[in-house]
């Protein structure tokens, strides 16, 4: 059974690494937020030219960027259409990774070949855009975690990098969609402080649709507990309870869950089901459906 999620803090997590997994974290994160000031810098001066992350021409502001802000920006180009279902991820990201494809029709996608540059580390010649140079070293860096860190830390030294990093939904789906296993879910867990609206909600439907435990586990985080519409979230509670993912993982899931009655009734009818055909009903699914009750009234006519 999948363990909910839990990132240790910075300094934990320097408490637990080496000194030499410390010294590199510690030049990975500069060199991480180099690249987003840089970046930054050059989309202001750009204006409406073509910036990093430039959904619809416009670069990325400090802080969370334009594209994100307000949560106004959806995923765009064909990488988004491998995470939302019009084409798969899988045999499009084992390609990415063994460097054999490109993301098709997206501007900001990596050359050839790039997919394998990433993991040995590769730097390319001076004169290429922020885009390029953020793509061959801090995304370099995101895919050596698990090598540089241990493969125990490399969830937490991975949502660090996202966040000096501070990268756009653009560059998410990219990195979702032409990641390892490992990588897709440090995507999804960096999701809360890096995306403030639903923009990233594709990434998140992708990862729901899989049997992957740790990457379901993943996706029913903070950002899907405020963005995920009530039919689809309820669903991602089911899928929990059908993978094993415990529903401790499934942020605010008790204020999500009180007073649904569709999920009771979903519920309810799992529970019939189980019942009907001799196999027990589980622990977890039991505690959801307690949820679902409505708060009691008090004497003042107030909720408990």
């Amino acid at each position: 059974m999948t363990a909910p999620v839990h990132l240790p803090t910075r300094e934990e997590l320097g408490a637990a690494l080496s000194e030499a997994a410390r010294a590199w974290l510690d030049r990975a994160l500069t060199e991480a937020g180099v690249e987003a000031e840089t970046e930054v810098g050059t989309a202001a001066g750009c204006g409406s030219g073509s910036g990093a992350e430039s959904g619809a021409g416009a670069g990325p502001a400090a802080g969370a960027g334009a594209a994100v802000n307000g949560g106004s920006a959806a995923v765009s180009g064909a990488a988004s259409a491998s995470v939302s279902g019009a084409a798969p991820v899988s045999g499009a990201g084992s390609a990415y990774r063994a460097g054999a494809a490109a993301v098709p029709g997206a501007a900001s996608a990596p050359a050839s070949g790039v997919g394998a540059a990433y993991r040995a580390g590769a730097v390319p010649g001076p004169g290429q855009s922020g885009a390029a140079r953020g793509a061959a070293r801090w995304e370099a860096l995101f895919a050596q975690a698990g090598r540089r860190c241990g493969h125990e830390h490399a969830d937490a030294v991975r949502v660090l990098l996202l966040r000096a990093a501070h990268p756009g939904p653009e560059t998410l789906t990219r990195l979702y969609g032409q990641g390892t296993a490992a990588e897709r879910r440090a995507v999804l867990l960096a999701l809360p402080a890096l995306v403030p609206g639903p923009a990233a909600l594709p990434l998140v439907r992708d990862a729901l649709r899989t049997n992957d435990t740790r990457l379901v586990a993943a996706a029913v985080g903070p950002y899907t507990a405020v963005h995920l519409d009530a039919h689809e979230w309820r669903h991602a509670v089911l899928k929990c309870l059908f993978t094993g993912v415990p529903v401790t993982a499934v942020a605010a899931l008790a204020e999500r869950a009180r007073g649904d009655t569709e999920l009771a009734r979903m519920l309810d009818d799992q529970a019939r089901e189980r019942t009907a055909a001799g196999r027990p009903v589980p622990d977890d699914l039991r505690y959801t459906l307690t949820l679902t009750a409505p708060r009691a009234a008090t004497a003042t006519g107030e909720e408990s």
